[in-house]
Order: C-alpha cells, then sequence, then structure tokens
C-alpha cells in the first residue's frame, strides 16, 4: 500500500509541474537571433535567456554582452505578478518586475534606486518558437533609447 502512495504521489508531483510548465510559454532556453534584432549602438545584447521553475517561483538567468564587449550575468527569481524583485549581477538596475498581460505577453520594468532605468514587452509568437523583446532603456547619458530582440526557444 505504502508503494502504491508514494507512486502516485510522485505522478502526481510530475503532472502538477508538467502542468505550470506547459502553462508559461516563457520557460526554456531562448537564444539571441541577432539576424533579426534591432539594436541602437553601445547597447547591451543578452545572448541566452533562461527561464525555470524554482518551487512557486520563475528564475531568470541572462547572459550577454555590454556594449564595450564585456561579459553579462544576471539572474532575478520571482513571479510575474507585477511586483519588483532583485536582481544580481546587474549594476545598471537593482529591481525587475514582471506582469503578465495576457498568456503569451509579459510588461518588464528595471529600476535603480527606486527609478525607471527600462521598461517594455515581451511576447512569445502563437507557435511558442519565437519571443520578441521590445524595450526602452536610458543610457549612461539619460537618453532613452528602443531595441527589439528576437530570440528562437532552443
Amino acid at each position: 500500500m505504502k508503494l502504491k502512495m508514494i507512486v502516485f504521489s510522485l505522478v502526481v508531483l510530475f503532472a502538477s509541474a508538467a502542468v505550470c510548465v506547459a502553462q508559461n510559454p516563457n520557460i526554456g532556453t531562448w537564444k539571441l537571433n541577432e539576424a533579426k534584432s534591432k539594436f541602437p549602438k553601445g547597447a547591451t545584447k543578452n545572448h541566452t535567456v533562461v527561464y525555470e521553475m524554482a518551487g512557486d517561483d520563475i528564475k531568470v538567468t541572462v547572459d550577454g554582452t555590454a556594449g564595450d564587449g564585456s561579459a553579462v550575468h544576471n539572474e532575478w527569481t520571482g513571479k510575474f505578478d507585477g511586483k519588483p524583485y532583485a536582481v544580481t549581477g546587474d549594476p545598471s538596475h537593482d529591481m525587475r518586475t514582471y506582469r503578465k498581460i495576457n498568456s503569451r505577453t509579459l510588461s518588464i520594468k528595471n529600476t535603480k534606486g527606486g527609478k525607471l532605468v527600462a521598461s517594455g514587452t515581451i511576447t512569445i509568437a502563437s507557435n511558442g518558437k519565437t519571443r520578441t523583446v521590445v524595450t526602452r532603456t536610458r543610457n549612461a547619458k539619460g537618453v532613452w533609447m528602443s531595441s527589439t530582440a528576437v530570440y528562437d526557444k532552443q
């Protein structure tokens, strides 16, 4: 009887995890498609973005290259609930907020010391294979720049 209960519990656990992942099209590894993307000169390019479940939260890991060629890496763990959660590893912002707009679109805001430094939208294509990130970012001189990054799901 105990063995049946353990097996049943494991099946329920794995099924629940599968449903959570299936309900969130962001989950997975996304690679930048530079040919389809448009960046202003000197902009940071996030080459790989990984969304994964971390318990009830979502963890986002970003790796890329800054405008000066140096490597960038940051991590964020939280929910897509419109509340700010801490970002580690990125000197340009200390908090990131994701808000779910619909099943395939997120709003994103980055702040530093409570001031908005970037905002945009993340949209997953209906086929789930591409992700388009349209952002406005304040550069070091305080000028707002726009970029469009297109990612392919791996």
